[in-house]
Parts: structure tokens; sequence; C-alpha cells
């Protein structure tokens, strides 16, 4: 069956605004300067140096994934000496306690998210510097995904965050964020940037740009 012949809103002058959203129709060739008539906005057709930032922070949420799992995320002074826990030493300690189903929201949510979430991006970086064809709608799924599932990847920190609270709270123990939770952390925030500055469009600009040659 084939492909029936699609127009992109771009090709027909119809430009969105990334601030407010707002449709407007743009003349063709467009101005040096064309501002959104809601909000005051620049208009673009597609995000200004969508690829160039969206791999920009993807390769550095790659530098900071290694330290992010080897470095320790949260340390623990008590009289007895202090204490190093890595995510990988806290999943385990979570395991070995019986506490499986923490251990393995744990892994999935800390661990598991922000490789998959790293592996995507590279996916559709990939796909679309290559200019693939493959699977547009899926590709397209993929990165609204990554948008959902963008926030949750913070978890180990919010665990640490709580048992901070609680422990000074009871004055049991001293507990500090190690610098593992800063690189995690910035992993975190790189990944959500680059999906951000990604431009889900340029998955379909192929097929447009094939069909008019």
């Amino acid at each position: 069956m084939s492909r029936p012949n699609l127009k992109s809103a771009a090709s027909q002058g119809v430009w969105r605004c990334h601030a407010c959203g707002q449709l407007s129709r743009v003349s063709a060739p467009a101005a040096a300067a064309v501002s959104c008539p809601r909000c005051g906005a620049s208009l673009h057709q597609r995000k200004p140096h969508s690829l160039q930032y969206a791999w920009a922070f993807l390769l550095a949420a790659m530098l900071c994934y290694i330290p992010a799992n080897l470095m320790p995320i949260m340390l623990t002074e008590m009289l007895s000496g202090t204490q190093r826990d890595t995510i990988m030493s806290g999943v385990a300690y979570l395991w070995r306690s019986g506490s499986w189903p923490l251990a393995l929201v744990v892994f999935v949510a800390s661990v598991l998210v922000p490789l998959l979430k790293i592996l995507s991006m590279l996916l559709l970086l990939l796909t679309v510097h290559w200019r693939s064809r493959w699977a547009p709608r899926q590709r397209t799924r993929l990165y609204r995904l990554l948008e959902v599932v963008g926030p949750w990847s913070m978890l180990d920190i919010y665990v640490v965050g709580l048992l901070v609270a609680l422990v000074q709270l009871q004055s049991l123990a001293t507990i500090k964020a190690g610098p593992g939770a800063i690189a995690f952390g910035a992993v975190v925030v790189l990944t959500m940037l680059s999906a951000m500055h990604f431009d889900p469009r340029l998955i379909w600009d192929v097929f447009e740009d094939d069909d008019e040659r």
C-alpha cells in the first residue's frame, strides 16, 4: 500500500509558537523576524538548533551516568564510623533485608530508567541525523513516553532527602548527600533538557523532503 502524500503544517505556512502553542500563518518566504500574535515570542519553523542542544545535553548526561552509579550517593556518619552507600549498594541492602519490592522500585527508577532514557534519546538523535524512515510513529510515541517518565527518575534523590530529614529529627546519626547524588541529579536534569530541546517533528521531515525531490 502506498503512503499518502501528506504535507506538514510548516510546508503550508502554519507555524506553532514554542512558548504558548498558538498556530500562526506565516507568508513564504518568512521575514527575518516573525513574532507570535498572542504572546509576542519569536516564531520558528522548527526549534532553533534542536539537534545541537539535544546532543550536547545527552553527551553530558552520558558522562555523568558513570560517576552517578560508582560514587556514593549517601554518606552516613555514626559513632562507629562513616558509611558510604552507592545506588547499587542500597539496592543490595534492601534486597538482603527482605524489602525486595522497594529494592526493585529503586533499581528500576534509579538505574534502569535513566539508562533507557539515554539509549532512547540516542536512538532518536541518530535516526534523525541519518534521516531514517524507520518506524516514525513508534519513535514519536517513544519521545512522548520520555516526556512522561522523566521526573520519576529522581526517586533516589527523594529517598535521600527523606532519610536526612527523619534521621536528623531523631538525632540517630548524620546523613549527607554524597557526590553521587549530584551526578545522579545532573543525569536526570540533562536527559530532561535533551528531550525538551529535541523537536519530534524532525522525525517526519524526511518524508516530506523526499516527496519534494
